[in-house]
């Protein structure tokens, strides 16, 4: 519970507060309060060694610095393979170039709810001393026009070297999670889950009450299914088929960065599945799930509960 309100607590913030910096800023401070975190924060410098031009492309538009965030907790044996969570971290969304319409595009500053829940599961686990190695990784930056930004059209190369087509620059998060998911490799994952609010679809396909999940393993895909019935965070599974990928065929580059209103949460997916095949994987959009409009405006802290609760579960099956 006290995971969920810290969640909640940061997608609440403004945009102005709320700034990739203050996340950095959150994350390390949790390293303080728990000895078993250790947090790192990269600055766009050393993403630039890594050759992460695909989220350094989206930040262009922005004068705050992106940050790419780093928390270990170790709460097992060195040896066991760690749980990798990777967090959007989009403080502020107005889509780039491609701007979006005004209506309600306050709520944009919800699109870093994904590295909120990352940061919530990190805090829920660290105090109840999780006996399992779990790594957040969390890109962080704006995503805002201006004479610097990213333009439809343009082609970047992200950190795995392949090619991509920016042809709407509002299709943004999947291109900060793709060299997320590339860094992640490092941590050599038992398995990587990626929690993005991606996609308008994802809210046209089900709504406000079921997240949208996608593996490239079964076994995975059942085990988040089974923990989202647990903890009343429910998830539904959509199809990662290779039917879906010619969508994102490029006449420019190794890729497009969209494919099309059919299917859009699909070929989100299917986009950053180019990028996640050297492990176990799963995506979980929460677009229609993180945080509710109208009267009852607010971040959710979902799927803090989803993701705590199949953490507990490995545990206790180690």
């Amino acid at each position: 519970a006290q995971g969920i309100s810290f969640a909640k607590d940061l997608g609440n913030l403004p945009g102005n507060i709320c700034t990739p910096a203050y996340l950095a800023t959150q994350a390390l401070a949790l390293g303080k309060t728990h000895k078993s975190i250790k947090t790192s924060v990269l600055e766009e410098k050393d993403m630039q060694k890594l050759g992460m031009g695909s989220f350094l492309a989206v930040t262009r538009g922005s004068e705050q610095p992106a940050k790419l965030i780093t928390l270990e907790y170790s709460g097992a044996d060195k040896k066991q393979k760690p749980i990798v969570l990777v967090g959007k971290g989009i403080t502020f969304d107005a889509g780039g170039i491609s701007l979006k319409p005004g209506a309600e595009m306050d709520e944009m500053k919800y699109d870093m709810c994904g590295a909120a829940s990352v940061l919530g599961t990190m805090q829920a686990i660290a105090e109840m001393g999780l006996k399992l190695n779990v790594v957040g990784v969390i890109p962080a930056c704006e995503n805002l026009p201006s004479h610097a930004a990213i333009k439809p059209g343009d082609i970047v190369t992200s950190m795995s070297g392949q090619t991509i087509e920016i042809l709407n620059t509002d299709a943004e998060g999947r291109l900060i999670l793709c060299d997320a998911l590339t860094y992640s490799a490092k941590f050599k994952p038992d398995t990587v889950i990626d929690i993005a609010t991606l996609t308008g679809a994802c809210v046209i396909a089900l709504g406000h009450v079921a997240s949208g999940l996608f593996s490239n393993e079964d076994k995975l895909a059942q085990e988040l299914l089974a923990a989202g019935e647990q903890a009343h965070d429910r998830v539904w599974q959509l199809p990662l088929w290779d039917d879906y990928q010619p969508l994102l065929d490029s006449n420019f580059a190794d890729m497009q960065n969209i494919g099309g209103r059919a299917g859009g949460t699909i070929t989100a997916a299917c986009f950053l599945s180019r990028f996640t095949k050297d492990y176990r994987w799963a995506h979980l959009d929460i677009a229609g799930t993180a945080w509710k409009s109208g009267k009852d405006k607010g971040a959710t802290g979902r799927p803090v509960p989803l993701l705590t609760q199949y953490l507990i579960n490995r545990a206790a099956s180690k």
